[in-house]
């Protein structure tokens, strides 16, 4: 219940500067780990494969933003913060500057949330999906060192497509025939001239479409299965899925992730995101909508199960169940909420009530 005066100390004053009005204090490593022990709480036992995506996306800055830069592929001044999602559960929300690259401290976050995964459920299989930015050697032999496996986008060049030339021509002549896109898959082995340490399997889509021809490429860790779709349903079925990542971004800005107005890096950004060494300071309105995303998910994945909000966005449920106009009756002993006998979703505001009773009382 803290007011806007407590929130922007807590966000603006040290708390060894300001004794005697900084009221409250943000501990950096116990918000990380509660976010991952969410996720843990959630199962009941330990799944056999858990998969984690790793994205990040362009917060546009409007301002004299410190910290801010300059992102070409965003074309503006913006921040540039780190995900990791299981599903729908957030377990990372890292505030970065945007002249850092995509994958930029991503070993040392996905060695921390592994490590408190593992502490849970130490016979899970872990496996890490993310786009070409992510495509570097520092992260793939971290991954191999630590037995996890992964799957991520690798940036197309002339050797790829070259690599390729057989398959676009069939899926051209496919294409063709059909008047649809069409797609061939290559299962094959490459390796960098310089950049990585290691061959690695990669698998290739050759694509055709209406517009010409589409080629794309993922490297993986993952072993051939001898399945004769198994290059495509890797591509298609694993890979391709990473996209509800973005669908999860998403929501975070329903609930306001976006918003960096504050002058000053101490508000927007973590102290240890502007040299990733430091771990003072707080990224606190980053950390605000993310635990937003937590109670607004927690609602949806307990209270709104089997209901039609059971899939809805973060910003459906806002506006539908939690913005409602209601009469509020203060006694000694309790708070009483009367909403009007016309509000819609009345059944589902009262399932969700007694399912988050059951749930704190067997907690």
């Amino acid at each position: 219940m803290a007011g806007k005066s407590t929130l922007n100390r807590l966000e603006h004053t040290p708390k060894h500067d300001a004794a005697k009005y900084h009221k409250i204090d943000c501990d950096e490593a116990q918000v990380d780990a509660l976010l991952v022990d969410v996720f843990l709480e959630a199962h009941e036992r330990a799944p056999r494969e858990i998969v984690l995506d790793l994205d990040n996306t362009d917060i546009p800055l409007h301002g004299t933003q410190e910290g801010r830069h300059y992102h070409g592929h965003y074309d503006g001044y913006c921040y540039l913060p780190l995900y990791v999602f299981y599903g729908r559960h957030l377990l990372l929300a890292r505030q970065r500057r945007a002249n850092v690259a995509g994958s930029d401290g991503a070993v040392e976050e996905v060695a921390r949330i592994i490590a408190q995964i593992r502490q849970t459920w130490p016979r899970v299989r872990i496996v890490l999906r993310a786009d070409s930015g992510f495509c570097n050697d520092p992260l793939l032999s971290w991954c191999e060192a630590n037995r996890v496996d992964y799957v991520f986008g690798l940036a197309r060049n002339s050797r790829l497509e070259a690599a390729l030339v057989t398959q676009l021509a069939q899926a051209k002549e496919l294409s063709l025939g059909s008047g649809k896109p069409a797609r061939v898959f290559r299962d094959f082995c490459y390796c960098t001239h310089k950049s990585w340490s290691r061959t690695q399997r990669v698998v290739g889509k050759a694509e055709h479409t209406l517009d010409g021809a589409n080629p794309r490429f993922v490297v993986t860790s993952l072993k051939r299965t001898g399945a004769g779709d198994d290059a495509r349903s890797l591509y298609e079925d694993l890979y391709c899925a990473r996209g509800e990542a973005e669908n999860r971004i998403g929501e975070q800005f329903e609930l306001f992730a976006d918003r960096a107005s504050s002058a000053t890096m101490a508000a927007n950004l973590p102290a240890r995101s502007r040299s990733f060494a430091s771990a003072k300071a707080g990224q606190l309105r980053m950390w605000f909508s993310a635990l937003a995303y937590l109670l607004v998910d927690t609602l949806r994945r307990v209270g709104l199960r089997h209901s039609q909000f059971a899939d809805a966005a973060a910003q459906t449920i806002r506006l539908k169940l939690l913005r409602l106009g209601a009469q509020v009756r203060t006694s000694a002993r309790r708070i009483q909420f009367a909403i009007a006998s016309g509000c819609p979703n009345q059944a589902e505001f009262a399932v969700a009530h007694i399912r988050r009773q059951r749930a704190f009382s067997s907690a």
